[in-house]
């Protein structure tokens, strides 16, 4: 009975060294304003996170990266910029990636796949902040100011000069930039200008497609008759060489992203798994530093933060994927 209890507690020792040597990132002080997850050490966290998908989130997880490069992570962090839905089929098809950044929701074709990884994979979504989709010009184009969400679906799609739009807008032809088809802003912006139909944009003239936002900007800077459109951190960062046209007659900013009267607002949002959270303590460090920091970065790349709520949501559902490891 006696080797029988002491061979209990020598295994149970072991199990608690184990937790403890997995989660050796904990900090006994948090900064978590809401008091729902732990402190985080980064000089304690080694190992490597994978994360790719969204253009638009990419700054911000690259700001994110940095600073806990910063503190002292020893590890390494892979952020690619790849678009929404070429991230979620790195993240549910191939299972390639520990997170997956996205500036929409994840479709239920891709959490089917998801499903049929080995192990198996259940996506849970942590909001992470806002996006005001900017529809920008150069500021050489002295023009246009403010456009209606149906003047936007003529500009891109049937519309070949400025002057089809409206009368008084010069005849010269429009040249058009977009986020590629693997873009959740790319499908954001079909879902809210064009109701889900892909074919008026595709098949619009003067139209370039580009995962890289910044292959964008440079093509509307160029030229004072081109339009384009993407997250809102990068008319921010040209802020003085592009424009951000007012749609519906509002701009997009913080007041009227928090006032949600900005007709473009959209979430943005972070995917991860409950077994590797649980199973790679670098990720969960990594989640951990992400959610608890992410307003103290948020704004300075451009972004509006997410409702107080849905963050703290994000903080709950994470603390419940690493129940009993901290």
């Amino acid at each position: 009975m006696k080797k029988a209890l002491c061979a209990i507690l020598v295994l149970f020792a072991a199990l608690s060294l184990g937790a403890q040597a997995k989660y050796s990132w904990l900090d006994s002080v948090s900064d978590d304003p809401d008091g729902i997850l732990p402190g985080v050490n980064p000089m304690k966290v080694t190992g490597r996170i994978v994360t790719a998908g969204s253009s638009t989130v990419y700054p911000l997880s690259e700001a994110v990266a940095e600073q806990f490069v910063k503190e002292g992570f020893g590890g390494q962090i892979t952020i690619d910029s790849i678009g929404s839905g070429a991230g979620f089929d790195r993240f549910t098809k191939t299972g390639e990636t520990d997170i997956s950044n996205a500036s929409a929701k994840i479709k239920q074709s891709n959490i089917e796949a998801a499903a049929k990884l080995n192990p198996p994979r259940l996506p849970i979504e942590f909001r992470i902040g806002t996006d005001a989709l900017a529809v920008v010009v150069s500021s050489t184009n002295g023009f246009v100011k403010n456009l209606t969400i149906a003047e936007l679906g003529a500009i891109f799609s049937t519309a070949q000069y400025w002057s089809d739009v409206r009368k008084e807008w010069p005849r010269q032809e429009i040249k058009r930039f977009s986020p590629g088809t693997d873009s959740g802003t790319f499908d954001y912006f079909v879902e809210h200008v064009f109701k889900k139909d892909k074919k008026p944009i595709l098949s619009a003239r003067n139209l370039q497609l580009s995962e890289d936002d910044n292959v964008l900007v440079q093509g509307i800077l160029t030229d004072q008759f081109a339009i384009g459109y993407f997250g809102y951190a990068y008319a921010a960062e040209n802020k003085g060489k592009l424009k951000a046209v007012s749609i519906e007659g509002i701009e997009p900013n913080q007041a009227t992203v928090d006032a949600g009267t900005y007709p473009l607002a959209r979430p943005l949002f972070l995917y991860s798994d409950k077994n590797i959270i649980r199973g790679k303590p670098q990720v969960a460090a990594f989640l951990t530093y992400y959610l608890t920091y992410v307003n103290d970065l948020i704004k300075k790349v451009g972004y509006f933060p997410a409702p107080a709520a849905d963050l703290k949501k994000s903080k709950t559902l994470l603390a419940e994927a690493m129940k009993g490891l901290f």
